[in-house]
């Protein structure tokens, strides 16, 4: 299939956005074909995820299988030379269950519950 990567990512976080704008600046230098899809600006049905499902995990779409979390990242950084090797480090034996446990149990849900409050926060001040 081969298709174009394309990067699903958190665009409203400033710590996700700020982290995938380095990744859009270094894949563009690099004139990679890596599309970027903020969840504040795309249609996220077309990949079939939700607003929150978006917002909860970082996610990749290559040659139709979409990917999320640590597996996700290695996917990037696979396309990007000076990445590559830490896309083999957070493969190894060893390494991938923790960078796992790490992603799923503490960094994605701690950025999710900031997203959340950025949300809530955003609808008090629309209604107050």
């Amino acid at each position: 299939m081969d298709e174009k990567l394309t990067v699903i990512y958190n665009d409203t976080c400033p710590i996700c956005a700020r982290e995938v704008a380095s990744y859009k600046r270094a894949t563009g230098r690099l004139g990679l074909d890596i599309a970027y899809a903020g969840l504040s600006q795309s249609a996220l049905s077309r990949f079939g995820l939700t607003q929150d499902e978006a917002a909860r995990r970082f996610h990749v779409l290559k040659d139709g299988t979409l990917v999320s979390g640590v597996d996700a990242f290695a996917l990037l950084w696979d396309e990007m030379p000076r990445l590559r090797w830490l896309a083999r480090f957070v493969r190894l034996p060893i390494i991938a269950p923790l960078a796992r446990v790490v992603y799923d149990r503490a960094l994605a849900p701690l950025l999710f519950a900031f997203h959340k409050r950025r949300e809530r926060k955003g609808r008090l001040r629309h209604i107050g």
